[in-house]
């Protein structure tokens, strides 16, 4: 059975309809399908119904001690490498499948849309590191810290290049969809134990203390206030497709107000709806492009 099937053969009860089959049935979000599913069928999880209201003020509290401690201790305790081996075993040990699922698809996603905005503007020549996961393995080799500063990198030789060659970000009337994968992400089997009960949204709840506690302050800064680049992102794609029409909900806020890192999971999980929106809507045009 496809992840999709989950809602596609559920019953509706008109007297206690299922808020989760409502959106899933809702096609105003360009989103793909597949991971729609994973998406909803995680939210809908008793995991994310009930540990999470108790576990994000703690994991809250946390950022808060874990701030102080920095200012104390500001380089103590730091290990990219640690953090990375902690991240990979509590998403083996505790994330479930769907939420593992929508992370490594994010990673797969965001090196598309990056590539998809560099083949688009003419004249420019930017470096890529894709990071395009099947499985955990890769997270063992800083994926997060190199997911952060790809996007930094992209976004200072994007602009630098159009700034020094004054080139005009426009609507291309042939697109160029080669980065894009319209079909499945090809992501192995993930772990299903017993122990794989966190939803995405819990875990990332769980997980950004962690990461605070092993980055140095300034890591961990950039790390968040990378979020407010998905306007960036949304504008630039918006440019080169020459319409913002469903672009409405990649929203993280202003890109030059850099936030509190008290809320980096909530906004993490935006980040991640944000690129899978995007995506969704590029292969979208891609498909009626081939078509026509």
């Amino acid at each position: 059975m496809s992840k999709a099937d989950y809602f596609n053969q559920m019953p509706h009860d008109k007297q206690d309809p299922n808020p989760f089959l409502a959106i899933y049935l809702d096609q105003s979000i360009p989103f793909n399908e597949e991971a729609k599913a994973s998406y909803l069928k995680d939210c809908a999880s008793k995991s994310r119904q009930f540990l999470l209201p108790v576990l994000r003020p703690i994991a809250r509290l946390l950022i808060i001690l874990f701030q102080i401690y920095k200012i104390i201790l500001p380089k103590a305790f730091t290990s990219s490498k640690m953090l990375h081996r902690v991240l990979y075993w509590g998403m083996k040990t505790f994330v479930s499948p769907d939420a593992n699922y929508m992370i490594l698809r994010h990673f797969y996603l965001g090196s598309e849309i990056l590539q998809f905005i560099r083949d688009n503007i003419p004249g420019v020549q930017v470096e890529l590191n894709p990071l395009k996961p099947l499985n955990l393995e890769p997270v063992k080799d800083d994926l997060f810290l190199m997911h952060d500063i790809n996007l930094y990198n992209f976004v200072i030789h994007l602009n630098t290049q159009i700034r020094e060659k004054n080139i005009e970000v426009t609507k291309q009337e042939r697109l160029n969809f080669d980065a894009v994968t319209s079909s499945s992400i090809p992501i192995e089997k993930l772990p299903d134990r017993w122990t794989n009960f966190l939803d995405l949204t819990t875990a990332i709840e769980c997980f950004t203390p962690v990461y605070q506690l092993f980055l140095t302050d300034n890591d961990f800064w950039r790390a968040t206030n990378s979020l407010q680049l998905d306007e960036t992102i949304g504008i630039l794609a918006s440019k080169v497709i020459g319409s913002n029409d469903r672009l409405a909900l990649i929203n993280n806020k202003h890109p030059m107000v850099p936030l509190s890192t008290l809320r980096a999971g909530f906004r993490l999980v935006l980040h991640g709806l944000a690129t899978e929106q995007l995506h969704a809507l590029l292969v979208e045009l891609k498909n009626k492009q081939a078509a026509s």
